[in-house]
């Protein structure tokens, strides 16, 4: 999977875009304030310049032509913030074609890194169940449970856990301890008299073999 975004330059070029409409739009409420402060010192001099009561005719003439052009003034001011106000109003649809714009690039831009993310966890959890299928073929070979680490037969040497082995060793001791002639040692001196009568018991019985066994050979001694 590309890992790279190959619309990134688009999206940088749309957030180009949409800073330079935002300063647009900065500039065009700038005018229209001072369009604002504009109206209002016409207005302050036309409000100041009273039309002459008195005077010659020709003064009098001066002072309203005067008075034409100030209201001439504060109507042009006017106007001036009546087009600030429409030239801010097309900036804000711009700013906000170009805001529209860069969010849809942007939105597939979320897209694939969301894919990738995915794309990141599904590799990595491949790779997971890999090494538990590899741990676990490794036992199988060495005889171990894959999952509880035992040996699959307890009784043979260096298999099984420790407490399998230390059960196996107990019961071979017990085992060889039952094979054992077991010692009364509650009345020795009886213990000791019963070995001994068991050993003249087997001399005598062994006795009258070894005197035939002599006659015999000086039977067959004679003949010769």
């Amino acid at each position: 999977m590309n890992r790279f975004f190959r619309l990134a330059p688009v999206l940088r070029a749309r957030k180009a875009q949409e800073d330079a409409a935002r300063g647009a739009v900065l500039q065009s409420q700038a005018e229209i304030r001072q369009a604002q402060a504009l109206v209002k010192r016409r207005h302050l001099e036309l409000t100041g310049s009273d039309a002459p009561t008195e005077g010659t005719a020709r003064a009098m003439v001066a002072s309203l032509v005067a008075r034409q052009s100030l209201a001439a003034s504060l109507f042009d001011a006017h106007r001036m913030v009546t087009d600030a106000e429409e030239a801010n109003r097309e900036k804000m649809a711009d700013l906000a074609d170009a805001a529209k714009r860069r969010r849809a690039v942007e939105m597939l831009s979320e897209r694939h890194a969301e894919a990738v993310r995915k794309h990141d966890l599904a590799t990595d959890q491949q790779n997971l169940d890999e090494l538990a299928i590899t741990a676990k073929a490794r036992n199988a070979a060495r005889g171990l449970d894959g999952l509880r680490e035992e040996r699959a037969n307890p009784m043979r040497h260096g298999r099984g856990t420790a407490a399998d082995r230390e059960a196996a060793s107990r019961a071979a001791a017990n085992a060889v301890a039952a094979q054992r002639p077991t010692i009364d040692l509650a009345d020795p001196a009886l213990t000791l008299a019963a070995q001994r009568a068991a050993l003249v018991s087997a001399q005598q019985r062994t006795e009258p073999a070894d005197i035939e066994n002599d006659s015999t050979d000086d039977e067959n001694r004679s003949r010769a």
